[in-house]
């Protein structure tokens, strides 16, 4: 069983991640030009307008939000590592891609880029350094 850590976690990731995928899905320009909202043009600064790319890049998220959420929800260990594992299979690229490619950005959003982005590659990782709750087992039948 997870513990409650696990949950909040996954839970938080999922409606995080299921933010930023129904934006792009329901409005790819408005995401492409206001990402993230607060400060603006994180996204078209780094290139053409791709309505194809940033509806897949919506699709991926939810689809991810849902395997993040669902796993606080059956609440077994394996399946919230499996979650852990499938954010970290897209977090960590993102991350690095950003590392190398967010000199063009002013100092504040290059911050808050990569802070954004070391989060959703660090609470995977607890998810899945966490250890599982133990059962007890009565000694009655």
């Amino acid at each position: 069983m997870q513990r409650t850590l696990t949950r909040v976690l996954l839970v938080l990731l999922g409606v995080v991640t299921a933010a930023t995928g129904l934006w792009p899905l329901l409005s790819p320009m408005g995401f492409y030009q206001d990402f993230p909202g607060f400060r603006h043009g994180w996204v078209s600064m780094e290139g053409a307008f791709d309505e194809h790319l940033i509806r897949d890049f919506g699709a991926l998220n939810l689809a991810l939000a849902a395997t993040l959420i669902g796993a606080a929800v059956i609440g077994t260990t394996a399946v919230a590592r499996l979650a852990g594992v499938a954010a970290l299979l897209f977090a960590v690229p993102h991350f690095v891609y950003h590392l190398g490619h967010a000199g063009h950005f002013e100092t504040i959003d290059r911050v808050m880029i990569l802070t954004s982005l070391a989060l959703t590659v660090a609470v995977p990782l607890v998810v899945l350094l966490t250890p599982s709750r133990r059962e007890i087992r009565s000694a009655t039948p």
